[in-house]
């Protein structure tokens, strides 16, 4: 072989070994299954979440009505008039807070002349017979006087106690000082009427009460129950209140009466609901927008508001099957009341939803 044949056999060999290094220098791996690489849960993670297990519950709906304030009845006093005379000192106006014994108004009354005629008179009466009783009892006992005597001494002592007691009872009712007849409350409150005003001339028989107080640490918020929502309110139902006053406080109570007639003038039926006034901040008359927890009837599964995930105007849910997997399952929210929604489908009562570092997971399984 010739010089020259052999050098280009060599080169040839060194070629193809080159090319055989630069193709295994280039050559790559297959990546390994996806699989390797992907978010798993494990149980330790599991274990540190929070689960919530679906429950199915009657769907609940708001009902949206209105009302007002009123007092509540059994802690309200209307005051008339026990004598007749005329006014002459009104100490106080609508609106006032009263003490229980406080002084409203004072009255010149010949009635409570009298009154006070009868006391004095029967006080002395009392007075003259106990003297003439123990008189008579001395001049029996020495034989004196005779057991008749006696009894009718001891009768009209007894006779004189019992029409002291009753003017004493009057007087003690009509209360009076140095001028005249005194009108005083029985119990604190605010006065939510008054019909007296100075010099005016005051009547026993009249039928309008003076003034009208009314104790406001509880009070009634009376229920504008339209036609169409008259099935779907009940007595028990929670109720949520709220007013112009205070448009951010929630006055919260249920509905303790619903009464089964209907205003003829506005078309609609009262249902009546007591709760507390802390303050005394809800006064009689005040316009109340009033929201009805009531029940549809209908079973439906019900989740905490907190587990659910919005994305791409969908709602979704974490719901873990088995062990340790967990997979994302799309529902349907029927309604929401308060925090909790009810769900129309995706899920079933008894389903265990993750109801912690939801998003955090909704993220890494979705990628």
């Amino acid at each position: 072989m010739s010089n020259r044949s052999t050098i280009t056999a060599v080169v040839v060999a060194l070629s193809v070994f080159i090319l055989s290094i630069l193709q295994s220098c280039t050559r790559k791996e297959k990546p390994t299954a996806d699989a390797d690489n992907k978010f798993r849960i494990t149980e330790k993670l599991l274990n540190e979440l929070v689960l919530d297990t679906v429950q199915e519950n009657s769907a609940v709906s708001e009902i949206g009505l209105t009302g007002v304030v009123a007092p509540d009845e059994n802690k309200m006093v209307k005051i008339f008039p026990l004598v007749s005379g005329i006014t002459q000192d009104v100490h106080v106006q609508l609106g006032d807070v009263v003490q229980k014994g406080q002084t409203l108004a004072s009255m010149r009354s010949v009635e409570i002349a009298g009154f006070t005629k009868d006391l004095i008179a029967s006080q002395a009466d009392l007075r003259n017979t106990k003297r003439i009783l123990q008189s008579t009892q001395d001049l029996y006992q020495s034989g004196l006087a005779s057991e008749k005597d006696l009894e009718q001494a001891r009768s009209d002592y007894e006779k004189a106690a019992a029409e002291s007691k009753r003017a004493g009872s009057v007087m003690s009712i009509n209360k009076s000082n140095g001028r005249g007849y005194e009108i005083k409350t029985p119990i604190s409150g605010y006065i939510v009427e008054k019909n007296l005003t100075d010099n005016m001339q005051v009547r026993a028989d009249n039928s309008q009460n003076l003034f009208t107080i009314a104790d406001l640490s509880t009070v009634f918020v009376l229920v504008n129950i339209y036609e169409s929502d008259i099935s779907k309110v009940q007595t028990g139902y929670p109720v949520k209140i709220t007013t112009l006053s205070y448009p951010d406080k929630i006055f919260t109570g249920k509905i303790d009466k619903v009464y089964s007639m209907i205003d003829p003038d506005n078309k609609v039926m009262r249902a009546r609901v007591k709760i507390d006034n802390p303050g005394n901040l809800l006064k009689p008359q005040m316009f109340a927008r009033v929201s009805i927890s009531a029940s549809s009837g209908e079973e439906m599964p019900a989740v905490p508001l907190r587990v659910l995930i919005f994305d791409n105007d969908r709602n979704y849910v974490l719901v873990r099957d088995g062990k340790e997997h967990v997979r994302i399952q799309p529902v349907t929210v029927a309604k929401q009341v308060e925090d909790k929604a009810y769900i129309s489908s995706g899920l079933k009562a008894g389903d265990q939803l993750i109801a912690s570092r939801q998003l955090f997971l909704y993220e890494s399984l979705k990628n």
